[in-house]
């Protein structure tokens, strides 16, 4: 699909909320194209916008993306490194950033054929890594994340034209049902909910730590909830959950002694490279938005 390069299909940040429908395939290979997902799971994403794998990466596997994650957040630098986001209450690490260029160990994991031929499968073309972090999300008081579209800060301020991106957590802990697991609101990608307000500069960082820009009203939420019900995921260390780029979602805070870690990555398609932005001053980081559009291969 080819657009004018500043045609902007989904308009956001303006004086009001607007509902625009999607202009958008949700799977864009075609009927039958190889892959690791199957047709079932496929029509199943097409219809949630999500699909789950109840293990993706193996027990060992998940002891040393775990070690992995551990190392790197008890490590000085990076925690000094702007790419790390820090907890305001308990000043301990939240998220860190661009992990697959930090690490070779999540480095592989991005190129790893179980995850990146998925996303492949569902773009229909070759991927690059748009955004990639590990959310540490500890026990005993860590925030969520509030309800939003990844893709309308992603077209708003990252400057993608399409909705042709889709992201994976992978899950290095245990996903119960009470410590802030992530939520999803089934068939709410198919539309697409600008939002209100314009875009701060240097916006990214507050809202790594609290988003507030480009979040949707309470009225917006509740319309979208009644229709579309919540989905909360639960499950072992390993699992994952792939969803599209549009989708509804969010987590709540972790009150709950056990820590719920995972490995975030986003991948676009190539042929959906980020532009300038669309509705924000300046463009976000890099290790945000990524502005190397090379193919992993």
């Amino acid at each position: 699909m080819t657009t004018d390069v500043r045609a902007d299909l989904y308009p956001s940040r303006g004086a009001a909320e607007m509902t625009t429908p999607r202009q958008d395939p949700v799977i864009w290979s075609a009927p039958g194209a190889p892959g690791p997902v199957a047709a079932k799971e496929l029509q199943g994403f097409e219809r949630d916008g999500f699909l789950t794998v109840d293990q993706l990466i193996t027990p060992d596997e998940v002891t040393g993306y775990h070690a992995e994650l551990e190392r790197l957040i008890a490590d000085p630098a990076v925690r000094a490194d702007e790419r790390s986001v820090i907890e305001p209450k308990s000043d301990s690490v939240r998220s860190v950033f661009e992990v697959h260029r930090l690490s070779e160990v999540f480095a592989r994991l991005v190129s790893d054929e179980r995850v990146v031929g998925r996303a492949r499968q569902i773009l229909g073309s070759d991927v690059y890594v748009h955004q990639s972090r590990i959310n540490v999300k500890p026990g005993f008081g860590a925030s969520g994340f509030y309800w939003h579209s990844d893709f309308e800060t992603w077209h708003a301020e990252d400057g993608l034209p399409n909705m042709r991106a889709v992201s994976v957590s992978i899950a290095l802990t245990e996903n119960y049902d009470t410590n802030g697991g992530l939520m999803i609101m089934p068939g709410s990608h198919k539309s697409f909910l600008g939002c209100a307000g314009e875009t701060p500069k240097d916006n990214y960082k507050k809202s790594l730590q609290m988003q507030d820009a480009g979040t949707p009203s309470d009225e917006a939420l509740t319309k979208m909830a009644d229709r579309h019900g919540i989905r909360l995921f639960t499950g072992r260390a390993g699992s994952a959950t792939w969803f599209d780029c549009n989708a509804m979602h969010g987590s709540g805070d972790n009150i709950t002694p056990y820590a719920r870690s995972n490995v975030f990555i986003v991948f676009n398609s190539v042929d959906n490279a980020a532009q300038e932005p669309f509705a924000a001053p300046i463009r976000r980081p890099e290790f945000i938005g990524a502005r190397d559009f090379t193919p992993v291969k």
